[in-house]
């Protein structure tokens, strides 16, 4: 009996530390998974900016790049089927994860493109393999069209930044209401965050629940404006004809947030790109189903490489 009881006390103690410290036990699970994922922490400063950001593995620099309310974190989990194979780096955006925030400064996706090259620059990477996630993939577009030498690929999953991807009806809301899950006004609507941005919400202790769901309300205001400044961002089609670099486009086949018509539309834009699209998944597949989107990436790269 004593030991059933000691047993139960043991397993019962990691919730109790979950819920009673959850900044802690946030940042101790955090460190944990990045461990696991062959990630470190680093600190960097571009355009003036403290831009935090994970590192690890060998090989070519693959850089991803976070969407919308993300943070570095998001590619962590599927970033342990890529550090075998490549040298994988994760920068927080200024006004997003642990990144510099500043009311005043711009952040239209030239701006932190800008910073993005900034970020390269720092770290001494001239060319990379370049991924984002939503408005990381906006991001990202933006980027290899702009400045082609430095970007050798692109990976783009459930990427902001064209016309049929902004036919959403939660985007298309906003521009009428400048109301969206991504905007967190109080705790209780992060939840709704996470059932937008996924359709199969993967685990999440309460801890790193609570932790971003604080952040986020505390960064109402600033991605209010943020916001703002990406809906306003002229989309890829009004910018460029065309973009060059070979890609692989992936879209979760139930994303609310962004129209999976818009692979198709970067595809017409990228005329060197492979889609794929990803049934039972939502806006984030790097986070929904890890293990296959990886996969499918490094087959990707097979193809360019070989």
């Amino acid at each position: 009996m004593n030991m059933l009881l000691g047993l139960l006390v043991a397993a019962l103690l990691p919730v109790f530390f979950d819920r009673l410290f959850p900044e802690t036990a946030a940042r101790l699970g955090l460190a944990l998974e990045r461990r696991y994922s062959g990630l470190r922490r680093y600190s960097a400063i571009a355009n003036g900016f403290a831009m935090p950001f994970l590192d690890g593995g060998k090989g070519e620099p693959l850089l991803l790049i976070h969407g919308f309310a993300g943070d570095k974190d998001n590619f962590c989990r599927i970033a342990r089927f890529l550090t075998p194979r490549y040298r994988v780096i994760i920068p927080d955006l200024p006004g997003f994860g642990e990144a510099s925030r500043d009311l005043n400064a711009n952040c239209s996706m030239t701006d932190q493109v800008a910073n993005v090259c900034a970020f390269m620059d720092q770290l001494g990477l001239q060319q990379v393999h370049l991924g984002g996630n939503s408005m990381g993939g906006f991001i990202a577009s933006q980027l290899a069209a702009t400045y082609p030498d430095r970007v050798a690929s692109l990976w783009l999953l459930d990427a902001a930044g064209t016309q049929a991807a902004h036919d959403s009806d939660m985007l298309q809301e906003y521009l009428v209401t400048d109301d969206v899950p991504l905007l967190v006004r109080s705790e209780q609507d992060f939840k709704t965050l996470l059932q937008a941005a996924t359709y199969k919400t993967p685990f999440m202790p309460y801890s790193i629940k609570k932790t971003y769901a604080r952040r986020a309300v505390t960064d109402y205001p600033l991605h209010t404006k943020i916001m703002a400044q990406l809906t306003a961002s002229p989309l890829l089609e009004a910018q460029f004809s065309i973009i060059s670099a070979p890609a692989l486009i992936v879209w979760g086949e139930e994303d609310r947030m962004l129209s999976p018509d818009g692979a198709w539309a970067l595809h017409t834009l990228l005329p060197n790109s492979q889609v794929r699209m990803m049934p039972g998944v939502g806006h984030m597949p790097m986070l929904e189903a890890p293990g296959e989107t990886a996969k499918d990436y490094l087959q990707f790269r097979e193809t360019i490489e070989h």
